[in-house]
């Protein structure tokens, strides 16, 4: 390697190390510091912040910390120098959410869908309602990293087709034209995977988790540090489909017993033909056959996670819409898990996520995110 090629790859590891230090610091940093904790020289540091501050990538903090002599600056990152909008797509609405680089909301919408909607009209109509939330929400499309769309289904290699979505009822489809119509650079993964990795890139933690999305349907992601585990066959973390009742209720995947027949939110809304808030609203009062219900789905669940942790013997962090209504019952839930363990008598492996709603279109759009940090 000759010496006009290693320049530029140091001032690129420079420049890198620079941006994802000032993006991960919860306290104080001055230009001192950074040439400190880095290893970098002063003129290297100055060189860089000088470069990434025209890009309006970073800025004085204005605070300021005394050294015991003069005063130094702070710095810190730009949050909305760079976006992204994340699109969960389901049988009957969509959710957009754009964020900045630090994963804030700065704008949510939710759109109801015509139930029967044909898979090939979706691109055009995601494409329509796309650009009036960008206009509506008055997100600068030059800062715009891309778009992200997660879908209740199995993603091929490569992401041009999706094998399998019973609540969509897709198989085998094509999803070009779900995207080809997006004038932006678009990503499409599975839900539950986004989710899963948007949970993951919160946690302070960064150990390995399960993820399990409680939602219209039920799936879920293996993330061993970060990484996804998909499976030979992209299948991995399909726990909406694991037996947790032989002979049990029929899924939408055409067998029956299935975690995601029991402990979906079409089961308790959709199938009794009320909303989510009736329901717990019933609940509360103690109406005798929706608590019944409620916690035949609580003890469904706890087999369901029970599984996974004697499986993979990780953390298991319950995320989706429906994990907003557990949190009076998550003791509850914890006791009917640790109960059918044979190891684990608190059940303190298992977990609520931080996102709860959000995390699907937030994950998703994670992906352009991610990559901003990996190639800045």
């Amino acid at each position: 390697m000759d010496r006009e090629t290693v320049v530029p790859s140091r001032r690129r590891h420079s420049r890198s190390s620079i941006y994802r230090y000032l993006y991960s610091a919860k306290d104080f940093c001055s230009r001192q510091s950074l040439a400190r904790e880095l290893g970098l020289s002063l003129p290297t540091v100055y060189q860089n912040l000088s470069e990434l501050m025209e890009e309006g990538l970073i800025r004085d903090s204005g605070k300021q910390q005394s050294t015991g002599g003069r005063k130094a600056s702070g710095l810190s990152i730009v949050p909305d120098a760079r976006m992204a909008v994340g699109i969960s797509v389901t049988e009957n609405r969509l959710r957009m959410v754009a964020v900045d680089l630090c994963l804030r909301e700065l704008a949510y919408q939710k759109l109801v869908t015509e139930p029967n909607i044909n898979f090939s009209e979706m691109g055009g109509f995601l494409a329509q309602a796309l650009e009036q939330f960008l206009d509506d929400n008055r997100i600068d499309r030059e800062r715009l990293l891309g778009v992200g769309v997660a879908l209740p289904g199995i993603i091929t290699l490569g992401g041009g087709r999706v094998s399998s979505a019973p609540t969509l009822h897709l198989r085998n489809a094509s999803l070009d034209n779900l995207t080809q119509s997006i004038p932006y650079p678009v990503y499409v993964e599975n839900d539950a995977t986004s989710g899963g990795y948007a949970e993951w890139f919160t946690r302070s933690d960064k150990q390995s988790m399960v993820y399990l999305s409680l939602e219209n349907g039920v799936g879920g992601a293996v993330l061993f540090h970060g990484v996804p585990y998909v499976g030979d066959n992209r299948r991995s973390g399909e726990f909406g489909h694991m037996c947790v009742e032989t002979g049990g209720l029929p899924c939408k995947c055409g067998r029956q017993g299935c975690l995601e027949a029991y402990c979906s939110a079409n089961r308790i809304s959709n199938d009794l033909g009320i909303t989510l808030k009736e329901f717990f609203a019933r609940v509360a009062r103690h109406d005798l056959e929706y608590e019944i219900l409620w916690h035949d789905f609580l003890r469904h669940l706890a087999i369901g996670i029970n599984n996974i942790r004697m499986a993979l013997d990780c953390d298991v962090v319950l995320g989706g819409f429906l994990t907003e209504y557990i949190v009076p019952y998550f003791s509850q839930l914890k006791e009917y898990a640790a109960a059918i363990n044979s190891f684990d008598p608190n059940a303190d492996y298992l977990h609520l996520s931080t996102l709860r709603r959000h995390a699907v279109p937030i994950g998703v759009a994670l992906h352009f995110i991610a990559d901003f940090l990996e190639h800045i």
